[in-house]
């Protein structure tokens, strides 16, 4: 780990106002995670745009947000494997088009094909690792930043993995991929430090998710806590309060 080393500060947990009046983009957000966050983003107040592969999920993720009270969230399916610039440039586009504004974006996409020894890695499986956990997540950062530059104050967050684990034998691509994308997330803290769009990194303990039940399939997944605790860091990160992590990593691993 190369980031600055942030904790969530004691006790601390979103409020409903806390993302009053902001957008925020969500990917891969019928994810165990992405679900998670859009989820909390809608209940401190923001209006969520859900984006993901396959449309139907995203409905269903809309339904569901709907029939528990939270406010309308807004489908703009995007397949991060396919995507051409020209598809971020459009999904920019709408969103100032339809609001004016963006506030914030939480890359919860990824592709992780299971573990396997490099010898074996399908080169298939390779290229998406890289190209769904780095080289979209580039891609759509680049084409919100102008958005993300007018607002006052806006964030990306982007997830990783512990690295711990992930330079171990068989993650394969998904490892590199992680490793790749805290390289990335200190390069674009460095050239965006002095304006109002501040870059994060959030390194969650170990939840309840699809991921990591392919990981661990000998794991009793129903011991580990759903990912509640990773999306109200998240919010936190895409508030204002969440300054002081600018640039560093917000490690919710016990200490």
């Amino acid at each position: 780990m190369t980031l600055p080393v942030c904790r969530l500060p004691t006790g601390w947990v979103p409020a409903d106002d806390t993302l009053a009046d902001r957008v925020v983009l969500v990917t891969g957000a019928y994810g165990g995670l992405g679900s998670t966050v859009a989820r909390a983003a809608a209940r401190s107040g923001a209006t969520v745009v859900i984006t993901g592969k396959r449309k139907r999920p995203l409905e269903q993720l809309y339904d569901a947000m709907i029939a528990e009270g939270l406010s309308e969230p807004v489908i703009h399916p995007l397949d991060m494997e396919v995507a051409t610039p020209r598809e971020y440039a459009a999904l920019a586009e709408g969103l100032e088009r339809d609001f004016g504004r963006l506030d914030g974006v939480v890359h919860a996409a990824a592709s992780f094909a299971g573990l396997t020894p490099l010898g074996m890695h399908k080169p298939d499986d390779w290229l998406r690792a890289l190209h769904v956990n780095v080289s979209a997540p580039f891609a759509l950062t680049q084409a919100c930043m102008p958005l993300l530059n007018a607002a006052t104050d806006s964030a990306a967050v982007f997830v990783l993995d512990n690295p711990e684990l992930l330079q171990r034998a068989h993650w394969g691509g998904y490892g590199v991929s992680k490793a790749a994308l805290e390289r990335f997330v200190a390069i674009l803290h460095e050239e965006t430090d002095s304006s109002p769009l501040r870059t994060h990194a959030l390194l969650p303990a170990p939840m309840r998710t699809p991921l990591r039940r392919q990981a661990y399939f000998g794991e009793d997944i129903m011991q580990r806590p759903l990912p509640d605790a990773a999306a109200a860091a998240a919010i936190y990160l895409l508030s204002a309060e969440g300054m002081p992590a600018r640039g560093g990593v917000l490690d919710l691993r016990a200490d």
